[in-house]
């Protein structure tokens, strides 16, 4: 019971408020009908003529209003090309890191090429006679021949070194010992 009476109060209210709704529009219509009726001017922005002191503020905003929308296409026209070379620099960088990838492939390749031939040199020295051997590294570089000497069975190099002028074998010798001198020990 005392729901229906609640329930009722609210639909009685919702029509009052309806019905308030539709007059005040109704109210409105006939006051504008009655302005016009009379000839008298609606208000309408274009009619109005602010004062002299507001219409130079208007104009001074509408001013200030233009240039900061220069100045934001500006700053958006900026932002673009930024974003443009960003992705630039994106497709530039991806692509030298391709090019270093393919770098390091052919590099590991000559790499491992010329360790190949440098182990192939090497076997030729140690399976040569150490006489005949000393007369081939007497005409190398000494750098060189302290390189080939190094990567030999310790056997087969003093074999050669012993066959060597000793000054050159001094040489060699002085070379090998000192070339990682300078290496950090830790």
């Amino acid at each position: 019971m005392r729901a229906l009476l609640i329930l009722s109060v609210l639909l009685m209210a919702s029509a009052v408020l309806r019905l308030g709704t539709d007059v005040r529009q109704a109210v409105a219509q006939q006051l504008e009908l009655q302005s016009d009726a009379t000839g008298r001017e609606r208000l309408e922005p274009e009619n109005c003529q602010p004062e002299p002191g507001v219409a130079a503020t208007l104009k001074a905003l509408a001013k200030r209003e233009d240039k900061l929308r220069r100045q934001e296409e500006a700053v958006e026209a900026r932002a673009q090309k930024i974003r443009q070379g960003e992705r630039m620099l994106a497709r530039r960088l991806a692509d030298l890191e391709t090019t270093e990838a393919e770098l390091r492939k052919t590099l590991a390749i000559a790499d491992g090429a010329a360790e190949n031939d440098l182990a192939r040199l090497t076997e030729v020295y140690e399976s040569m006679k150490a006489k005949d051997a000393a007369g081939h590294f007497e005409r190398m570089d000494p750098e060189f021949s302290a390189g080939l000497l190094g990567r030999m069975n310790p056997k087969a190099a003093a074999g050669i070194l012993g066959k060597l002028d000793p000054d050159q074998a001094y040489q060699i010798s002085a070379i090998l010992a000192g070339r990682n001198a300078n290496a950090p020990r830790n």
